[in-house]
Parts: C-alpha cells; structure tokens; sequence
C-alpha cells in the first residue's frame, strides 16, 4: 500500500503531513535544515508528490517513507569526532626530576 501526503502545514517549530491512510505525521524543523533556515512564504511553496514533499526554492525533498522511518536529513554530513585535546604531563601536580 502507498501512503502519499494528502496536505502540509507548519507552525512555529514544526511540519505536519496529513497521510493519506488518515495519520498526521509532526517533525521538526530541526530534522532539516532548510526548512529550519526557510522563510514561512518559501515554506509554504511545497509541492505535494506521489512520494513524498519538494521545495523547489529551497532545493528540499522529504519522501514520505523516510518521515514515516523517522529519518531526518539525509544529506547532512554526520558530525566530526572531535579529538582529545593532548593534556599536559603530570597535570596531577607531580613534578619529573630532570636527568643529570
């Protein structure tokens, strides 16, 4: 069975998608950053596919079988490791003594 958006609205903070099975679907902004960083008119220019959502001045497209997996953006790079910052020796107080 297909599921297809039926109708998209947005509040402060979030997108909800009416299914058309009769579910609505919430996910915020967050999840994607263009949508995040769109202005209300940009937002509201969503065309509604067979799919799932595309926004032609934001160059988004969300399928519905990625919503409906709970998978945010896709084309997010993941976030870098950070590498421990190398500490100093004997940072605990203790002193060396030198070689003579």
């Amino acid at each position: 069975m297909d599921i297809s958006a039926k109708a998209v609205r947005f509040d402060d903070d979030s997108m909800w998608v009416d299914l058309s099975d009769g579910r609505t679907i919430g996910v915020p902004y967050a999840w994607f950053p263009r949508l995040l960083n769109a202005t209300p008119k940009q937002r509201d220019a969503v065309e509604i596919g067979r799919f799932g959502l595309h926004w032609e001045a934001i160059d988004e497209d969300i399928s519905i079988a990625g919503l409906l997996a709970g998978r945010s953006d896709q084309t997010a790079k993941p976030p870098r490791a950070v590498k421990p910052t190398a500490t100093r020796a004997n940072a605990g107080g203790t002193r060396r003594r030198k070689r003579a």
